[in-house]
């Protein structure tokens, strides 16, 4: 079976990490005998660094408003580049199905091929903020959830990564029937537990540095820890807006001694650095999945997320993680400082977390299904 995968997320040879969370489960396909052509997108005024050498890509670059307005018609634009090179893509070599990730502008551009070469497609929606309303506002966000409606409708079948993000499409505008939720996958084998060394405990974060992810409220609560266990420290992995302000917060908090800003880091040092933590914390308040919390949960250690958000359909309060209300600094002091102080704790949440992922959230996992939907959708 040969599936033509459209996403604006993948790695690059300079940052393996973004976008992983499609290439890895590519990888896991292949096992399966889904070959898959990859074709990353971007607007003209985006460069774009070569692909990884897991699964090699193509770039394709169409013409784009900036803005969001831009966001809106894009997948016109993109559409519009793709055709004549898919049509070419499909004469060499038979493609059964597109798969999209995300309705703007992949979703507009596959809807597109799919009419013109009779090819179904299907489309991911990655987070919560499934018809862009988030991102864009005003008239121009009006046009981009009319457009992600239309792409929703028109798809043979609609992939949620929870069932959270699904609740945002449960409207009269987009069949429930052809939503199906799959949950992302880990790499178990990347991310395995090691043996705990003796260094001073360690609070790990790991996330772009945007208000959404709760980074601000992680320093907060650390101030509070600090006074409790006075050798924790906290290392914060992932770059972006929000660094210089964090740093200077840290600094006004005076904590910069105890904080790391790790920047961003490649897939083999995320592992590491998981598997040498204590505690994982992210308090992300709008988070459709979240694949760190996964792999965090790998590795044999208790994550700390916020109630809410997708992740709480797989992390159980106090059996295999440990969830605090969203925005609460004492909440999330109390649940970092508990962990830190009762390593046996510590110990039968990260044992269970592993098993959890073993038992449902692996590649594998993630591939069977995927695979059997493919099929479903191509028959």
């Amino acid at each position: 079976m040969r599936v033509l995968t459209l996403t604006p997320f993948y790695p690059t040879a300079s940052d393996d990490g973004a976008g992983c969370f499609i290439a890895e489960p590519i990888r896991a396909l292949q096992e399966l005998g889904i070959e898959s052509q990859v074709v990353t997108v971007g607007p003209f005024y985006r460069t774009q660094g070569d692909s990884g050498p897991a699964i090699p890509a193509q770039h394709v670059r169409y013409a784009a408003i900036p803005g969001g307005l831009g966001l809106a018609s894009a997948g016109a634009f993109l559409g519009s580049a793709l055709i004549s090179k898919a049509r070419e893509w499909h004469r060499q070599q038979p493609i059964d199905l597109i798969h999209t990730h995300a309705a703007l502008p992949c979703g507009q551009a596959a809807s597109r091929l799919s009419r013109e070469l009779g090819i179904p497609f299907v489309v991911t929606v990655h987070g919560l903020d499934a018809f862009f309303t988030e991102q864009v506002h005003g008239p121009a966000g009006w046009w981009c959830k009319r457009v992600a409606k239309g792409v929703y409708r028109s798809a043979a079948r609609v992939i949620c990564i929870s069932h959270k993000v699904a609740e945002k499409l449960s409207d009269s505008a987009v069949n429930l029937a052809n939503i199906s939720v799959i949950y992302n996958g880990v790499d178990h084998h990347r991310f395995q537990p090691v043996e705990d060394g003796t260094q001073a405990p360690t609070v790990l974060s790991v996330g772009n540095l945007i208000p959404i992810k709760g980074h601000e409220l992680l320093l907060r609560a650390f101030v509070n820890v600090c006074q409790r266990h006075p050798h924790v420290i906290c290392e914060i992995i992932g770059d972006g807006p929000e660094r210089s302000r964090l740093a200077a917060l840290a600094r006004q908090l005076n904590i910069s001694d105890r904080i790391r800003f790790s920047g961003r880091q490649s897939r083999r040092r995320v592992a590491e650095a998981m598997q040498r933590c204590s505690v994982f914390v992210l308090p992300s308040r709008y988070e459709g999945l979240g694949c760190v919390y996964l792999e965090a949960m790998a590795t044999q250690k208790p994550a700390i997320a916020c109630q809410g958000q997708g992740i709480d359909e797989i992390i159980r309060h106090r059996v295999n993680g440990w969830l605090v209300p969203t925005g609460q600094v004492g909440a999330l002091t109390d649940a970092i400082s508990c962990l830190i102080e009762d390593r046996e704790l510590r110990q039968r949440l990260g044992a269970a977390a592993r098993q959890t992922i073993l038992q449902g959230f692996t590649l594998a996992h993630q591939a069977t299904q995927l695979d059997q939907l493919y099929r479903e959708c191509a028959a």
